[in-house]
């Protein structure tokens, strides 16, 4: 009984081995690369398709000039070997930047994964003038997770690019100087770190970190245990981009407290006044908590428009407390946010299943 017992926990295994579906590609061959993704998008064409894994060796991927490669399959997971040494990069002609035309990838999948990688939109940002939108990824997916991978741009570095898409984020870490995390739906930052750039060559200006355009998703963006690194510039937390932009950060670490501006958001609108800018539990690199007992702004924005040769002036404002008590704090957790679909289980889940795929670039 043992020996059948223990044949038939074999053939099973052997079956899960053979039903398990590995591209790998060849080492810094960024053909390789986007030849493999064609695949997966082909062969998990289906949302109910099984996962599909894409393992990634330690190189350097150079894609060139090319831009918006699609990921338009489901349950694609691309796992590089590890976050420092899998390096992809495009390099967009600085003339040719815009939040919509740059970008490394564009995921229009749902269920997809990123693990140990670095995406670096290398485009030329200081010598780009008034704007320098560069894009890693841009996600019009959902239920995308991005597990320790590093995004280096400097303008508009990750764009969640759907109203109500469902996103996460663990270990991860994002550089940027103005609305370098920008987009719509629900995105939950888990113990990521978050690098202000320089926002100019001499370092004046300042830097926005987020931008959200919160629409028709109810939490936003929510930064969980970050921790934020500032190179030079001042900075802020966010601006509202557009619709009622909710954007809340919780226990963060800022390891340059003195750079972050008194207001601590931007009271500016880009096309709306902020609906929910908070935080709670900020520490500075020892520990301490640093959050002001309270901050309350004044959010405003200036519209005008041309109308029967007359110039028509729209004022908005927005008056708010930006900083929650302890029982408002609470309200956020993952399973709140997300309801039934649990990334942080997921993602340990994939990683273990990965950590064994990879031996086979070893």
């Amino acid at each position: 009984m043992k020996k059948y017992l223990l044949l038939t926990l074999c053939l099973m295994a052997m079956m899960t081995a053979q039903a398990q579906q590995v591209i790998v590609v060849k080492k810094s061959d960024a053909n390789s690369l986007l030849e493999a993704v064609e695949t997966a998008n082909k062969q998990n064409a289906d949302k109910q398709a099984e996962r599909l894994y894409i393992l990634i060796p330690d190189g350097f991927y150079d894609l060139g000039e090319t831009v918006l490669t699609k990921i338009t399959g489901h349950n694609i997971a691309l796992i590089g070997q590890s976050m420092e040494g899998t390096v992809i990069q495009n390099k967009p002609d600085a003339k040719n930047e815009g939040i919509s035309k740059t970008a490394i990838f564009q995921n229009r999948g749902t269920n997809n994964y990123f693990q140990d990688m670095t995406l670096k939109n290398a485009l030329d940002y200081y010598a780009a003038g008034a704007a320098g939108r560069a894009v890693t990824l841009q996600d019009k997916g959902t239920r995308t997770i991005c597990n320790r991978v590093k995004m280096l741009a400097y303008q508009d570095t990750y764009y969640s690019d759907g109203e109500d898409c469902q996103l996460y984020f663990q270990d991860s870490e994002i550089h940027g100087t103005v609305d370098f995390i920008c987009g719509g739906g629900d995105v939950w930052f888990e113990q990521s770190k978050i690098v202000t750039e320089k926002r100019s060559l001499d370092g004046s200006g300042r830097d926005v970190i987020a931008a959200p355009r919160t629409s028709d998703t109810p939490w936003g963006y929510i930064f969980h245990r970050c921790t934020i690194q500032n190179i030079e510039s001042p900075f802020e937390y966010a601006r509202g981009w557009n619709k009622t932009p909710h954007c809340i950060w919780l226990y963060t670490t800022l390891l340059s407290p003195e750079k972050l501006n008194p207001t601590r958001f931007d009271t500016r609108g880009m096309n709306t006044v902020a609906s929910d800018f908070k935080e709670y539990g900020t520490m500075d690199a020892s520990g301490c908590d640093i959050t002001p007992k309270t901050n309350v702004l004044t959010f405003h924005m200036t519209k005008k428009k041309t109308e029967g040769g007359k110039e028509i002036v729209t004022e908005s404002r927005c008056t708010d407390e930006t900083i929650l008590t302890k029982e408002q704090a609470a309200k956020y957790t993952i399973d709140r946010v997300f309801g039934d679909w649990h990334p942080d289980r997921l993602a340990k889940e994939i990683d273990k299943q990965a950590q064994k795929l990879k031996k086979r670039l070893k």
